[in-house]
């Protein structure tokens, strides 16, 4: 039994515990009355001798009583707050999971996952509401069921989701709201009880968890308190990664556009960022950067040349302009939220390890290891590409004068690193 049904059940037990202690209290109190005061002598001289043995008796047995009720309610009380706080201990570490997932299919996966553990469910499908229908996103214990749509008027999940509340069967055969038909298109219909959650936030009904036993165990008030505070937690969740990669998808739309813009205005460059960015990555992956330090790195590297879009295209290889362009590429990219923490790379990719660079005359650790990456990477495209050079080098001649230049105008051992892994195939 779960939920308020133990509840329920405590609170009749301790009534009755409350009663065996107020009468074994109001008795002695009297039989102590007729013993020490002689008005209250007087007044109970009505009661025989056996009659105060039978209640005597009756206190001793009452008391046992109360004291094992006592001993069985108190097991009973701690094992359902060591149950709760085993669960709310439960809750915390979830949400802190959830909370640090961006991606949206591990993410599903997780609060399913979670949701059946935490109602000791055996299987779960987690839907999500698009057009009105719910569309299969994670199953686990029902088989491989993603992209099914469940739709109709009849259904657990469906009054879940129309209600926007839990939604409870723990008979399906004797439940109007149950739909062999829904449960059988998801895999559920050998389900004993079911418990449906719906995903809500203030723009609407996101989803439906829908958990399961195939046994008779029912599901309580207990397993809705929780997996309902789950639910309002997961459903911000959602929300947030489907942003994170809605804006994920902007932001690789938009790189591409500055690509294509960059080698259109810059044909004799055409290709050198994204080979910038394949070189970078592959001296990011060797000294072990952590992924997300790696993707700005990549996405630096890719933009290192923007700036040059602000300069008139026949100034642009004038020392005078071409050095402009780290500081208009940064000013460009500095107030655009998603690219603002790679502008800094930017800026410093044309400083020399020796100082003698631009446009900071930054030298050795004050430069930015990112900048300090694209420096090696841009300078070996340069050397190695025939659209860059007039004169192309071979990679062997373009080995050797960065070789040359470490400690110069090149991380030594950024340098070394690169040296290494170069002759090995990229990715």
């Amino acid at each position: 039994m779960k939920g308020s049904a133990v509840t329920e059940q405590i609170r009749r037990r301790l009534c009755i515990l409350y009663f065996i202690v107020t009468f074994v209290l109001v008795s002695l109190l009297l039989l102590n009355m007729r013993h020490l005061y002689k008005p209250a002598n007087e007044f109970l001289d009505f009661l025989p001798e056996l009659s105060i043995t039978v209640i005597i008796i009756s206190n001793l047995f009452l008391a046992i009583a109360g004291f094992y009720l006592s001993a069985v309610l108190s097991k009973q009380v701690l094992r359902r707050i060591d149950d709760y706080s085993n669960r709310l201990n439960s809750i915390l570490t979830v949400m802190k999971s959830i909370r640090e997932e961006v991606h949206s299919d591990l993410l599903l996966e997780k609060i399913l996952d979670y949701c059946i553990s935490l109602t000791r469910s055996e299987a779960g499908v987690l839907m999500l509401n698009e057009g009105g229908s719910l569309v299969i996103k994670a199953t686990k214990g029902v088989g491989e069921m993603k992209g099914r749509t469940v739709s109709g008027k009849r259904g657990a999940c469906l009054w879940s989701l129309r209600l926007g509340e839990p939604v409870i069967i723990n008979d399906v055969t004797a439940d109007d709201r149950y739909n062999p038909d829904v449960d059988l298109m998801i895999g559920t219909e050998s389900s004993g009880s079911i418990l449906c959650i719906p995903l809500k936030t203030k723009k609407g009904h996101l989803g439906v968890i829908e958990v399961m036993n195939r046994s008779r165990e029912a599901y309580g008030e207990a397993d809705i308190e929780i997996i309902k505070y789950l639910a309002d937690q997961a459903a911000i969740s959602i929300e947030r990664a489907s942003f994170y990669e809605d804006q994920k998808n902007f932001e690789i739309h938009i790189t591409d556009i500055l690509l294509d813009t960059i080698d259109r205005f810059l044909p004799e460059k055409q290709g050198h960022s994204r080979r910038v960015a394949k070189y970078a990555n592959m001296i990011a992956r060797a000294l072990d950067l952590p992924d997300e330090r790696r993707r700005r790195l990549y996405m630096a590297s890719l933009l290192h040349d923007i700036g040059f879009l602000s300069i008139p295209y026949e100034r642009s290889f004038e020392r005078e302009y071409y050095t402009l362009h780290p500081i208009t590429g940064y000013e460009m990219l500095r107030p655009i939220s998603f690219y603002s923490d790679i502008a800094p790379h930017i800026l410093y990719h044309h400083e020399r390890y020796d100082g003698g660079g631009y446009p900071e005359n930054r030298k050795a650790e004050e430069i930015p290891l990112e900048s300090r990456i694209i420096a090696i990477a841009e300078a070996f495209d340069s050397m190695v590409s025939k659209i860059t050079y007039k004169s192309r080098r071979s990679m062997d001649e373009a080995i050797d004068e960065l070789i040359v230049n470490r400690g110069k105008q090149f991380d030594p051992e950024l340098v070394d690193i690169f040296v290494k892994n170069i002759r090995e195939p990229l990715e």
